[in-house]
């Protein structure tokens, strides 16, 4: 006998539907064989399985003889063990120890010997695929029950044992459906620990970071070490916007297929930060692997990728930003396809100008030679220093600025201001697929950033003295165009123009 049982895949941040198909033949040997190019721990799933359907009291497959099961399409890639249950439930079904319609149902989940059902990853794709294709009821395990009922329009089946779908198929229970959650009730924000309230002074660099926070603007941070780099860094997702739905659910499907997303959170409802040590390797920034998986600039997608030691990461390493910085996306590319994953996010790098720290402390005597600092910001190449609008000092701190007890504002007063710009952004851009200034094409300069002579002569001789590249000129009027959404302003004035290419100087 055999049967069929619908479950999923994910590639990328996108679901496949797989068919697991079951073939008993109760004559011959034992042998339970996976086909249709299956990963480890799926050919594994044979003992989980087994043990699973014997300590659920069904009789085992190792007394039915010769079983076949194959995952549909078979030129698909298989990974991760969330076909145990519906392998075990389409044994049963092939073995006739239980009779159900299988149609409009998916069913994916991972077994423990004793047939409990344990929590797997990407289940929000797979919701969104279950419901995209017309299936009427998806069952999960219970751990991942609230992260797939986000999505409306489909029943969702919390699974917490073999056992237990057994007997609701059979009929002698019933398992309820979750209950739908509401994105707008899970959206519920949380408050940030880092305030830019809790940084002393440095009001240029906190102004830099407003800018960069209303624009989604690249920013570098340059000082000598404890001038408060890091603490600025931690501070940026606190003035950034709150999150939308629709971004929430976006970013929520990439920590879903990474792993990331914590036990009881269906909704990821805070901009990410991630903050990756200058040892990380390139797969494990960017994303990959034989089945790939996104990296920390995904998983910092529509929030902030802060890299501190931005000089000690390894050249091949940075270089590999070079495509999202430009495209707000990385494409990884294997010999059985491409895929592509979102990496939409503000950069803040924070970096000493020297190997000692002190070249620009005006206390401090730098015991650097001109060679040893030259070879130091040579660690970081042009096109990526090109990269990056805002170039920031960050100078020390005296004693009398940390013990002054000014009036420091607080991160939602700079908030508000960011968001009203955002809003301007959005007017700006209705109908197309851009957030922010700092997503703008040319031609979107063209349309939307208009010049006058003044800000023309301006620009003309920027480009002259700091031999700017079209990349830096463009950054530029993208930059002067956030400063006057700050400033409430229709047009581009010279006065956003001039300290807009202050932010530039460093990068030449």
């Amino acid at each position: 006998m055999s049967s069929k049982i619908f479950s999923a895949a994910t590639i990328g941040l996108d679901g496949e539907i797989v068919e697991v198909e079951v073939d008993v033949l109760g004559a011959g040997l034992h042998n339970f064989s996976i086909v249709g190019l299956p990963d480890v721990a799926i050919k594994e799933s044979r003992d989980r399985v087994s043990s699973a359907i014997k300590n659920s009291g069904f009789k085992p497959p190792h007394q039915c003889g010769r079983i076949t099961v194959n995952l549909a399409p078979a030129d698909l890639p298989k990974a991760s063990p969330i076909y145990d249950l519906p392998i075990a439930i389409g044994f049963l079904l092939a073995t006739k120890q239980l009779q159900f319609d299988f149609t409009n149902r998916m069913i994916v989940g991972e077994l423990s010997l004793d047939g409990r059902v344990r929590p797997i990853q990407g289940v929000l794709p797979i919701a969104l695929l279950a419901k995209e294709k017309g299936f009427r009821e998806l069952f999960v395990p219970a751990a991942n029950a609230s992260e797939a009922s986000v999505v409306k329009g489909i029943n969702v089946v919390p699974v917490d044992n073999l056992y237990g779908l057994a007997d609701h198929f059979s009929g002698n229970r019933h398992i309820d459906y979750f209950p739908e959650l509401e994105g707008e009730m899970l959206f519920s924000h949380g408050e940030y620990v880092d305030d830019m309230s809790h940084i002393s002074g440095q009001q240029h660099a906190k102004r830099a970071l407003e800018i960069a926070a209303a624009g989604g603007h690249n920013v570098l941070l340059n000082g000598p070490p404890g001038s408060g780099k890091t603490l600025l860094a931690k501070a940026v997702p606190s003035i950034l916007p709150r999150l939308t739905l629709e971004e929430s659910l976006e970013i929520t499907k990439i920590f879903s297929v990474a792993g990331k997303l914590h036990k009881g959170q269906p909704l990821v409802t805070m901009r990410p930060y991630r903050n990756p040590h200058h040892s990380a390797s390139s797969v494990s920034l960017i994303g990959g692997g034989s089945y790939p998986k996104p990296g920390e600039i995904s998983l910092a997608h529509r929030g902030v990728l802060f890299l501190d030691e931005f000089a000690e990461f390894p050249k091949s390493v940075l270089e590999n930003l070079r495509q999202p910085l430009e495209d707000g996306m990385i494409t990884i590319s294997r010999a059985k396809g491409s895929l592509h994953f979102p990496a939409r996010f503000v950069l803040v790098a924070a970096m000493n100008p020297c190997p000692c720290g002190n070249a620009t402390d005006p206390e401090k005597i730098c015991t650097c030679t001109p060679a040893q600092i030259m070879r130091y910001q040579q660690k970081i190449s042009g096109p990526i220093m090109d990269r990056i609008d805002l170039h920031v000092e960050v100078p020390r701190l005296s004693f009398d600025k940390l013990q002054q007890k000014g009036d420091e504002e607080r991160s939602f007063e700079i908030r508000a201001r960011v968001e009203s710009a955002r809003e301007i952004q959005k007017r700006r851009f209705e109908g197309l697929p851009i957030i922010c200034n700092s997503e703008m094409s040319s031609d979107n300069i063209r349309k939307f950033c208009a010049l006058d002579e003044k800000c023309k002569e301006l620009l003309r001789n920027a480009v002259s003295a700091l031999k700017l590249s079209a990349r830096g000129y463009h950054r530029i009027i993208k930059i002067a165009r956030t400063i006057a959404d700050l400033a409430k302003s229709e047009s581009i004035d010279s006065a956003h123009i001039a300290e807009a290419i202050q932010y530039r100087f460093k990068s030449e």
